[in-house]
């Protein structure tokens, strides 16, 4: 009784909010549900390597870290591609997406690797897959 009626309560709010037009055009396009799958699986990975490098250099001390607050460009053609990008930015532990303006992200990372490997265009790459 009560899976059915959570189902038809889900069912109703769909059919109001279907025919409001309240639910934009934008918020979750079908192509990007088919491609984001892999993209979370290669994400996830970069999550735990980036976790580890954290721990580490914790443990090493101030003197193993370089903060170092830079701009980087996003090729992303859409506003939920560049997004997707900044948030997975910040996602990765060490790194933080401060502001996105137009193309270009201003991150902040603990250490200077984390931004050259965010120049190397690896993870925006992937992002602009998911996108098209």
């Amino acid at each position: 009784l009560i899976l059915s009626l959570g189902l038809g309560s889900i069912a109703l709010v769909l059919f109001i909010a279907h025919r409001m037009d309240v639910v934009d055009h934008e918020s979750q396009p079908l192509q990007l549900s088919l491609k984001f799958p892999s993209y979370l699986f290669w994400l996830l990975k970069e999550l735990v390597l980036a976790n580890i490098s954290v721990v580490k250099h914790i443990w090493l001390g101030n003197s193993s870290i370089s903060p170092t607050l830079t701009t980087v460009s996003a090729s992303q053609k859409t506003d939920i591609g560049k997004v997707i990008y900044a948030n997975s930015i910040t996602l990765t532990p060490g790194t933080v997406a401060v502001d996105l303006v137009g193309d270009k992200i201003m991150v902040h990372a603990l250490l200077e690797e984390n931004i050259r490997a965010l120049e190397t265009g690896e993870m925006d790459r992937r992002v602009s897959q998911v996108e098209n």
